[in-house]
Parts: C-alpha cells; structure tokens; sequence
C-alpha cells in the first residue's frame, strides 16, 4: 500500500478555475444536453440546472467503487443526478441524499422514481448536514467533491456551482469535521476525488478532526482532455 506522501505525490496536476468554468457555462446555458443518459447499463433522467453525470468518469467510476453497505444506512453528500444514491438502494443500502441545489434534489428523487426504489432513498435539499436530525446516523457516508480548488471568497453565482466549486476547501472542511455527528458505530467516511484535487489539504483537515486518510482504490480514464485518475478515499480515526 502506498505511502501517504507517495500518494500524494501523484496529485500534482491542478485544473484552473477558467477551465471549469466553462465546463459549467455549458451546462447552465446549452441547449444541446439530453433529457435522458446511459450509464452503468440503465438509462437517468437529466433536469435542466443540474450537473450531468457523464462530463466526466466521477460518477461512472465511484458509483462502481463505493463499498455499500447492504442492508445498513447510506448518506450521499451532493448526489446531484441521483446516480450514486439510487445505485446504493439498488446494492441495498436504505439511502439519504442531500444537495444544496433544489433542482437536483428534484433530479434524484425523479431518477430514484424512474428504477423503483422511491421507498428507499430519502432525498433532502440541504447544505452538507443541517438538514439532518441530530440522531440521523449512517453506517457509511461518502461525498464526490468539487476537486478545483479557488481561493476562500471566490463567488458563487448559482447552486449549480457548488458542485464544480468548494472555495477554500470549506465544504470538504466542514464535511470531515461534522461526519462524526452522523456516523454509526463503525461507520465509514468516504471521499471521492481525483488527481485534479488538493490531497494535501484533506489529510490537513483529517489531521484537524484526528482522523488519517487512507487511499482504497485508484481508477484511471481516459478522457477528452488528458487521461484523469480518480481516488476513493477513507477517513479513519486515528
């Protein structure tokens, strides 16, 4: 298993904001998108103001990695589309999706409908945890962050830029740091991100919560741009 500093060490390339921005343009103003996407051999509904999941490989490659639990509780931070959250009910996992965009709790709970498991997956609009009730515990919680970093301050113009943007990594802060309010006992933090992201931050807010960060797998892709490595990562108390 590689170091921590060996991992690291892969995480050098950086996305400018510019780059993402445009990327998200596209998706707030092109009329161009779907109603409709393949992926992971089913067919989602897309809304309109919602961050598609097939941009990119993320969802495709941590919806096929996530370890489930099935038969225990599952929270989804920005489940956007719905795709990781109704592939979770579907491994039977009974599922809370959040996200601070309305239009993709809307989106979730339309593609949660459209594969039957509307019964399994509770779908709340909410920033990270507030939506939660203080006795809400998960035997497993796992975001797919925003991995381009831009500086604490930098304005986010709509909700559909939260899931691009997480200035200052104060989202993914505030992730680590409340997840021990709202896991079970022996219940798993889990972080989806890539080569993209800044690593030596998350270990830095780990270190801030006393929790380590151990890499569980690395999934490599080739894509329009340059060939993208995306990494699941653990937080464990130390």
């Amino acid at each position: 298993m590689p170091s921590p500093s060996q991992e690291r060490s892969t995480m050098t390339v950086k996305e400018s904001p510019e780059a993402a921005a445009k990327v998200l343009e596209h998706v707030m103003t092109g009329d161009d998108l779907p109603d409709d996407f393949s992926l992971l051999g089913r067919e989602w509904t897309l809304h309109r103001g919602v961050f598609p999941g097939t941009l990119t490989a993320a969802t495709e490659v941590m919806a096929s990695i996530v370890p489930y639990p099935k038969g225990g509780s599952f929270l989804e931070v920005g489940c956007g589309t719905g795709v990781i959250s109704v592939t979770a009910a579907l491994h039977g996992s009974d599922v809370t999706a959040l996200d601070i965009n309305e239009k993709a709790v809307a989106n979730t709970l339309a593609n949660a409908e459209r594969h039957g498991v509307e019964d399994r997956v509770r779908v709340l609009h909410s920033d990270l945890y507030a939506a939660l009730e203080p006795t809400d515990r998960f035997d497993a919680i796992f975001w797919n962050v925003p991995w381009t970093y831009v500086e604490d301050g930098f304005p986010l113009s709509s909700d559909l830029h939260s899931a691009v943007f997480d200035p200052g990594y104060q989202g993914q802060s505030r992730f680590i740091s409340g997840a021990r309010d709202h896991l079970a006992d022996g219940g798993r933090l889990l972080i989806g991100t890539a080569d993209l992201g800044d690593r030596e931050r998350i270990d830095a807010f780990a270190a801030e919560a006393g929790m380590t960060v151990e890499m569980l797998r690395r999934v490599r892709r080739i894509e329009v741009v340059r060939v993208m490595e995306y990494h699941l990562l653990e937080l464990r108390a130390k």
